[in-house]
């Protein structure tokens, strides 16, 4: 006969789940130390000592108990602070994706793009035959910067008023988490499985808007795309780097 037990969520609060031995049931319990409640890993590790605040609980996704600048300290902020992160993580993951795929196609796919630098792509639409996605004129095929942009526009307010009002689908129980007809596969069915997938979410949009930063600096600074810098390094490492060609002696006084 199955028992249950009472367990702690990853996000705080107490659920009855199955007594499951092994592995799995390791697993959960792992999870539910490493990134949430006042066990979870902080930014110092064991250094961290009494400089964690007192309002960072380890309640939500991320919080490794860092906050010199006491920007969430104010409740009202710290709520303001996690949607523009989460939103902005998004938005790098996709962008870190986007601006990789057409120089990976058009150095290593052999596709035929006019201008696959990320910073240049875009450009496209204004040239005569406009601008053809992934190279293919049957795939996406674009001529008009203000049809795109007024598309945008209405795909975009009807998904965001959708997320954070409702809409004929359902309500959204949280606006940074919406799920329903926004978790097509279920993958926020198992609670602790969705807690832990927060954990993911913004650990690589973290990484993911550095990443995004760097683009910017390499593009200034080198004139070329992300994927064409990795590859000059990589061929040629020692002349190839911050160091030599990059934002050390581009800026040094002569």
């Amino acid at each position: 006969m199955a028992s249950t037990m009472m367990a702690t969520s990853l996000v705080g609060a107490p659920v009855q789940t199955p007594a499951v031995r092994g592995k799995a049931s390791r697993h959960v319990t792992k999870a539910a130390t490493e990134w949430y409640g006042p066990n979870r890993a902080l930014w110092l590790g064991p250094y961290s000592g009494g400089d964690v605040p007192d309002y960072l609980t380890g309640e939500f996704p991320g919080d490794y108990g860092w906050d010199t600048a006491g920007l969430s300290a104010d409740p009202e902020m710290f709520k303001q602070n996690r949607e523009l992160e989460v939103i902005h993580s998004r938005w790098a993951m996709l962008g870190t994706v986007g601006c990789l795929t057409p120089e990976l196609l058009s150095k290593y796919g052999n596709v035929d793009l006019p201008t696959p630098v990320w910073f240049s792509a875009g450009s496209q639409i204004f040239s005569d035959g406009g601008i053809d996605y992934l190279g293919n004129p049957n795939f996406v095929h674009a001529q008009s910067i203000l049809a795109i942009c007024g598309i945008q526009a209405v795909l975009m307010s009807l998904c965001e008023g959708y997320r954070c009002s409702g809409g004929p689908l359902g309500e959204p129980e949280d606006t940074l988490y919406p799920g329903e007809a926004f978790d097509p596969f279920n993958f926020a069915a198992d609670p602790d499985t969705f807690s832990e997938l927060k954990v993911k979410e913004i650990k690589n949009g973290r990484l993911a808007m550095f990443s995004m930063f760097g683009y910017f600096v390499q593009a200034i600074v080198t004139g070329k795309g992300p994927v064409e810098n990795w590859a000059a390094h990589i061929a040629d490492p020692a002349n190839n780097n911050i160091f030599t060609d990059g934002v050390i002696t581009r800026f040094a006084p002569n």
